[in-house]
């Protein structure tokens, strides 16, 4: 997951909407959201996806440059295309409740309203 989100922070294209992220709360909610959607024996306990990215003006465009991040980080571990497939089909659905804004920008700023979860303790 650390690969994932280094490119993600490193992303023109999305790296904005990482300002006030807390990385180690990010890496343990990834791991434990997609553990759990994978039928795993995780547990996720963070905010709905709705709740989670409210105010951050997140655009269709960076919506799917931040599927593309997390498919180059796939391949760098050799990832079957069949089961990245299969994660990606999992994590579709969220996508209405992600992107506030139906626009092929990318790369734009987190906006001022937007409140972050609270970092681990």
């Amino acid at each position: 997951m650390a690969d994932f989100i280094q490119r993600s922070v490193a992303d023109d294209r999305i790296k904005a909407k990482y300002a006030k992220t807390d990385a180690a709360r990010l890496e343990k909610m990834l791991v434990d959201q997609i553990c759990e959607a994978a039928g795993g024996p995780c547990t996720y306990s963070g905010r709905d996806m709705k709740q989670a990215h409210t105010d951050m003006g997140v655009t269709a465009a960076e919506f799917d440059a931040q599927v593309e991040v997390l498919g180059a980080s796939l391949d760098h571990f050799n990832v079957s295309q069949a089961e990245q497939d299969e994660l990606l089909g999992l994590l579709a659905p969220m996508r209405d409740d992600i992107v506030e804004v139906e626009s092929q920008e990318t790369g734009t700023p987190l906006p001022a309203a937007f409140q972050p979860a609270p970092p681990l303790s």
